[in-house]
């Protein structure tokens, strides 16, 4: 009961940042936060609600390349999984994903004019 009232927590907190992102300047991150097609469903009504047809399109593309994190994360599991521990293997993963994500956030906000 526990774990599923934490798993409850997690995904209104995702909620509530895709909400509070679909109304910032950088409303494009909404597409970053879900990973899975339900959050990426509500990511995309909350958007498409609050603004334009045209700032829905930026966010379903932001989405898309979203996934290259996402890919290097999934590399990185595989291949330190070999050679660390769990926590070692995610934790190192997990900054992998980081760093990935503000790369792409830095290479969008200069290249979003032009995508836009």
């Amino acid at each position: 009961m526990t774990s599923l009232f934490l798993k409850s927590l997690i995904g209104a907190a995702a909620v509530l940042l895709i909400a509070l992102l679909s109304k910032s300047k950088s409303f494009f991150i909404a597409g970053l936060v879900p990973l899975f097609p339900s959050f990426a469903l509500i990511a995309h009504y909350i958007v498409g609600t609050e603004r334009s047809m045209a700032d829905l399109r930026v966010t379903a593309l932001f989405g898309l390349f979203s996934l290259l994190p996402y890919a290097a994360y999934l590399l990185a599991v595989y291949y330190l999984s070999y050679r660390f521990s769990l926590t070692g293997t995610l934790s190192i993963a997990t900054g992998i994903w980081l760093c990935c994500a503000g790369i792409l956030l830095l290479v969008w906000v200069r290249l979003q004019p032009v995508l836009g």
